[in-house]
């Protein structure tokens, strides 16, 4: 059987693709590449030495979606990462957020259902729990208002998904909130890729490392931290990659909606990752200090015990670890995938 995986180019879907070749999985991907490249796939092939099947494809292509599903009747169930993910960009341009992301959701679970696939595992994000309470936060955690149209994609989508598995008890859904990964594949082939100026604060590490941008912009340290900036869970994109895997095993359930943080438990503050990277690196890293961005919050991370108890996931990277696998990735690939032949 196969395991269908959307937007499988991008950056934790291209890792969770080698996972699960080496997992043994027979793996589709699709992904319309508007903000990926189809060479990380030619990359992934390169570290496993396996095949994948890939069709360019948005999961807004109905017709699309239902040729695939007639012609690949060996399809067992879905890793559902296709989706806008940008906050700055969600505020700029929410209808394009919403449209994409919850109307591809729709149209993707509804093509599903009519070819009897009910086994979805959903990339969610740690942004539906807005400003927590307290920290760390279980997956009880009220999830609250979202600060941002990207944000508030992932919590309706995850409404969605609920409601269809309770219309429908058939249904196995899987929701993994994901906290921050950062880092790349030991290998340096494959790693993240942003378009223009990152958003996430470890391509942007990065990029000043490879002297792409000329310094770190540090968004408040002003914060009720003990550095003044913000905290977050950082983990490694291959341990995250391998939570997905791990969630394959709820497909054997008789029908329910399993939810998991997927994080370290750790929080770092910015100016610890800036310091770990050099560290790890011996690369200097110059920031400045800037204004508070909108939407953001103070502190975040995660409690994943539930994770490791049901699913046996444990992060097994530390921070150095992420920083020097993000700095052989971007030192070998300067421009990500753009100066592959």
């Amino acid at each position: 059987m196969a395991i269908l995986v959307t937007g499988g180019c991008g950056f934790i879907g291209s890792h969770t693709v080698v996972e699960l070749l080496n997992a043994g999985k027979d793996v589709i991907v699709i992904d319309n590449l508007d903000n990926s490249s189809e060479k990380s796939l030619e990359r992934v092939k390169e570290i496993t030495g396996k095949d994948v099947t890939f069709y360019k494809l948005d999961i807004r292509d109905r017709e699309g979606l239902e040729k695939l599903f007639t012609d690949r009747k060996d399809i067992e169930g879905c890793i559902h990462f296709a989706g806008k993910k940008a906050v700055g960009e969600s505020v700029a341009f929410p209808w394009e957020y919403y449209e994409n992301n919850i109307g591809g959701t729709l149209t993707l679970i509804d093509v599903m259902r009519k070819h009897g696939v009910k086994n979805l595992i959903f990339s969610s994000s740690s942004t539906v729990y807005g400003d927590p309470d307290s920290v760390p936060v279980t997956e009880e955690s009220p999830v609250k208002k979202c600060t941002n149209p990207y944000g508030s994609t992932k919590a309706m989508q995850e409404t969605i998904l609920t409601d269809i598995q309770h219309a429908d008890s058939e249904w196995n859904i899987v929701l993994l909130r994901y906290f921050n990964p950062i880092g790349a594949h030991k290998s340096g082939k494959i790693g993240e890729d942003p378009n223009g100026i990152p958003n996430n604060l470890m391509p942007y590490i990065t990029q000043v490392a490879v002297g792409k941008l000329e310094y770190l912009r540090v968004f408040g340290d002003d914060y009720p931290t003990p550095d003044g900036t913000g905290i977050r869970d950082y983990i490694h994109v291959v341990d995250l990659a391998r939570g997905h895997v791990l969630a394959l095993k709820k497909f054997n359930e008789k029908g329910g909606v399993f939810t998991y943080n997927l994080g370290t438990g750790k929080g770092s503050s910015v100016l610890e990752v800036v310091n770990s990277f050099i560290e790890a690196t011996g690369v200097n890293i110059p920031y400045r200090i800037m204004e508070r961005r909108p939407g953001d919050i103070a502190e975040n991370w995660s409690d994943a015990s539930k994770a490791e108890r049901e699913l046996g996931f444990k992060a097994e990277y530390d921070l150095k670890d992420m920083c020097a696998d993000s700095w052989n990735w971007q030192k070998n690939n300067p421009d990500g995938y753009k100066t592959i032949s």
